[in-house]
């Protein structure tokens, strides 16, 4: 059975944009390279022709994934999710409870999203990730504790915003 896959807007629009570049431009040019190549002469000692097509096979394999996951996607509008508690789609802001810097108290911000726009550098965490499996369901004012290589981690939710906070 397909597995959901939880997009946001923005995310569902790049895939849309990524399978039609792939599928029209990029197909293009391999099979330019694939022309090309066959020109050099005998193709079963051809590398450029090898190389060619494997680049065609992994472009196809790229296009089979896209599609499938823009027919398994559960688009979460990010403008109207709830702001109870803590959800695909929300923006939230986490304090450090104990550790204070230059007098206050540390905080970061993350968006919550599906797995497959996951991006930690900049602040995007996958509701199936330690942390965002953590906030899923809590609210304002809770204390989180989150398992970690190191020892777990304790933040306090301070906000829920929907969207990116902006």
């Amino acid at each position: 059975m397909d597995r959901e896959v939880i997009l946001t807007q923005e995310g569902y629009a790049k895939l849309q944009e990524e399978i039609e570049h792939l599928s029209t431009t990029k197909r293009r040019e391999v099979a330019e390279r694939i022309k090309e190549a066959r020109e050099f002469g005998d193709i079963s000692e051809n590398s450029e022709y090898d190389d060619a097509k494997n680049e065609q096979a992994q472009l196809e394999l790229r296009i089979l994934t896209v599609a499938q996951k823009l027919r398994n996607a559960r688009v979460v509008d990010t403008g109207h999710v709830s702001t109870e508690a803590v959800s695909v789609g929300a923006h939230v802001t986490l304090r450090s409870p104990g550790k204070k810097k230059r007098g206050r108290r540390a905080t970061v911000q993350y968006n919550i999203v599906g797995s497959s726009e996951a991006d930690p550098k900049n602040g995007r965490l996958s509701n199936e990730s330690p942390v965002g499996k953590a906030l899923l369901g809590r609210k304002v004012g809770e204390v989180v504790t989150i398992p970690a290589p190191r020892g777990a981690i304790e933040y306090e939710i301070v906000k829920i915003e929907a969207g990116d906070g902006g």
